[in-house]
């Protein structure tokens, strides 16, 4: 089981209904987006961390490790926003003459990378809150209260179940390979990768093809159906929701509204 699976299951907010914790991520989310100043999006990613670690227990370097992950992504994706390449020289705050061209950094393509790395991961940062603090069924069964097309559910059920497969495949090669001394060394190391690679994909698709044949031995007709627990509405949760992001959309549009 993948750490994010086991505290999905296994949080201080596992009892709390899934639909309070779906309506959290949903406006907070929405915000992030809609409103896309930098104190904002600082603001959305320190709640929803305050959230994940505090209210849920994640373990905060568990969690740290989490955002450095699309973090690095990020960094790489935004430094092609902020770098631009022109023939006329600008009011570059750095910049390298090449031939005919200037390549260099401005303010303003400084201001769009940075705002666009914010605003990123303060949405990473509420999907980590969803799927940190709500397991995959529960959110499936959010999703089908909503009328959310049955094909989009099973996709994202079935996808979801089958990154264990390829995990769980992967391991397992892995572990034989090394076994042997299969990285021993770069030349044996990069052998053994490529045929880790291909052996995952022909095992991972057996055993999809297995658990597809399961599953219609269970009378599977396209529609997959799970056992959820009740529980009611908490009207204490619905206005602390209410309030933290109406206060976030109060102080968001007094320091910089839509702009």
């Amino acid at each position: 089981m993948l750490l994010i699976d086991h505290y999905a299951y296994n949080n201080k907010l596992a009892g709390v209904h899934p639909g309070e914790k779906f309506l959290f991520f949903a406006v907070t989310v929405a915000l992030c987006l809609a409103l896309p100043t930098t104190f904002t999006t600082l603001v959305v990613t320190l709640l929803m961390a305050g959230a994940v670690v505090f209210a849920a227990g994640v373990p905060w370097r568990f969690y740290l490790k989490l955002l450095l992950l699309p973090g690095a992504f990020l960094a790489v994706g935004v430094a092609a926003v902020a770098v631009s390449v022109t023939r006329a020289p600008q009011d570059f705050i750095w910049a390298i003459h090449t031939g005919q061209y200037f390549a260099g950094i401005t303010r303003q393509g400084l201001d769009n990378s940075v705002n666009l790395f914010l605003r990123s991961l303060g949405a990473v940062s509420c999907l980590y809150f969803l799927s940190l603090t709500t397991p995959m069924t529960e959110i499936a069964d959010v999703l089908r209260k909503m009328r959310m097309p049955t094909l989009v559910i099973e996709l994202m059920t079935l996808i979801y179940r089958f990154i264990f497969i390829l995990l769980e495949v992967t391991r397992q090669i892995y572990t034989a390979q090394s076994s042997r001394l299969g990285y021993k060394n770069t030349r044996t190391g990069f052998n053994s990768l490529s045929r880790l690679i291909l052996s995952m994909f022909i095992k991972s698709y057996r055993q999809s093809q297995a658990m597809y044949d399961s599953l219609v031995s269970r009378c599977y007709s396209g529609d997959l159906h799970h056992l959820s627990e009740p529980r009611q509405w908490c009207a204490r949760n619905i206005l602390l929701i209410v309030t933290v992001d109406s206060a976030l959309l109060l102080c968001s549009l007094y320091a910089g509204g839509l702009v």
